[in-house]
């Protein structure tokens, strides 16, 4: 847990909270911030491509990574310049998929080994804990200057490293990395569901495979549906709610709702359909980044901020979960597919939004372009099972 709020809260997302600082001193512009920002995806896109070809003990893997995650946090305070910040951004993206795949597949396989398997969830807490504190610290720091806030994140995320540094010393245990979809699958899904099983999906091999077309093609919207708000949040309510303290805290308050999310996905039930839970998980975003847009204020930006981050890591388990149904304990190809159409979305976020924004003045359209994908998902999905129950019903008449 506190291995993914470092990597993913603090090495890939503390950059939300610390954009507006940056804005402000006008060491960026909001073109540049979305470049910075897209980086930093294309990092997370091409480390989670490269773990599959590394074979290296997951929990050095994991330690090395964390101490780099350290290190380049601190970088952004001591460095000057665009060029600079882009690579930092860049390699701080490639350490979180790393510090993802390898703690994951870590902390899953002890968790087996010593009979807790129910506290799998726990460990997907850990991105919103780290997303809370960046957004309670980052900016309470960044008061002193956007130099002082993120060397005060990577001391702390120094500290974190420290204190769960021996954690990951497993003795006799020689494990090597494991692929991305091997990692991360089993923390919403069963050990080896069989093909098939679950509201409908039937063996027929051609069905499979549009089934997992359709997946790798319907999460990658969530990626691109989510990470405009991820991104820009405390940007686009400051514009909206100018002078008000309120902006700082909704970036927090979306931390925060990930840690009861990832909880109760992580306990759904495996007989209940993925693809309908996804369309809830989808059509639950899309409202929260309409909200910003249709209804401006504290209240808005509140619920918001909460329905965006609920089904955040819920959206990621149970996609997970879809693809161990469709290919069992042979899902790691098509994990890895989904994933990287999941990074193209993220990547393509900002490239879109930033631009546009700063064209307009207003994140209007680019939000009311991110609900649409997500709300398209949600629609979709539900296509897909309905489908699969027609040709069940075929079938079984």
């Amino acid at each position: 847990m506190v291995g993914l709020a470092v990597a993913m809260g603090m090495g890939r997302f503390a950059f939300t909270p610390m954009l507006p600082v940056m804005l402000h001193e006008g060491k960026l512009d909001l073109q540049a911030g979305g470049l910075l920002a897209s980086l930093n995806y294309l990092g997370y896109f091409a480390g989670a491509l490269v773990c599959v070809f590394i074979k290296v003990r997951a929990a050095t893997m994991v330690r090395g990574a964390l101490a780099a995650t350290a290190a380049l946090l601190l970088g952004m305070g001591l460095v000057d310049g665009f060029t600079g910040w882009g690579l930092l951004r860049g390699a701080a993206g490639v350490m979180s998929a790393w510090v993802f795949v390898f703690a994951s597949g870590w902390g899953l396989r002890r968790l087996a080994e010593t009979g807790a398997p129910r506290l799998q969830g726990v460990i997907y807490t850990g991105p919103g804990i780290g997303i809370a504190a960046t957004g309670l610290l980052g900016g309470a720091i960044g008061r002193w200057g956007s130099e002082a806030g993120w060397i005060g994140l990577g001391l702390l995320s120094a500290a974190l490293v420290a204190v769960v540094w021996r954690v990951f010393d497993d003795g006799a245990h020689g494990d090597v990395a494991t692929q991305p979809g091997q990692a991360a699958a089993p923390a919403g899904a069963a050990p080896n569901p069989p093909s098939g099983a679950g509201s409908g999906a039937g063996p027929d091999p051609r069905r499979a495979r549009a089934d997992a077309n359709w997946l790798i093609g319907l999460y990658g919207l969530a990626g691109f549906g989510y990470i405009i708000t991820a991104t820009f949040l405390p940007v686009i309510a400051r514009q909206a709610l100018p002078g008000s303290p309120w902006p700082d805290l909704f970036w927090p308050l979306f931390g925060l709702a990930v840690i009861p999310g990832a909880l109760v996905a992580a306990s759904a039930p495996v007989h209940w359909d993925n693809r309908l839970l996804l369309a809830w998980a989808y059509a639950m975003q899309a409202a929260g980044v309409l909200l910003s847009v249709v209804w401006p204020s504290i209240v808005g930006f509140l619920l918001g901020s909460l329905m965006l981050g609920l089904p955040f890591t819920a959206i990621t388990l149970f996609a997970m979960r879809e693809a161990r149904r469709l290919r069992g304990n042979s899902a790691a190809g098509l994990i890895g597919f989904a994933t990287a159409s999941y990074g193209i979305g993220q990547i393509l976020g900002p490239l879109f939004a930033a631009p546009l924004a700063q064209r307009t003045g207003s994140f209007s359209v680019p939000l009311l372009g991110a609900a649409a994908a997500l709300a398209l998902g949600s629609i979709l999905f539900v296509g897909v099972w309905q489908a699969a129950r027609g040709r069940a019903r075929r079938g079984s008449a």
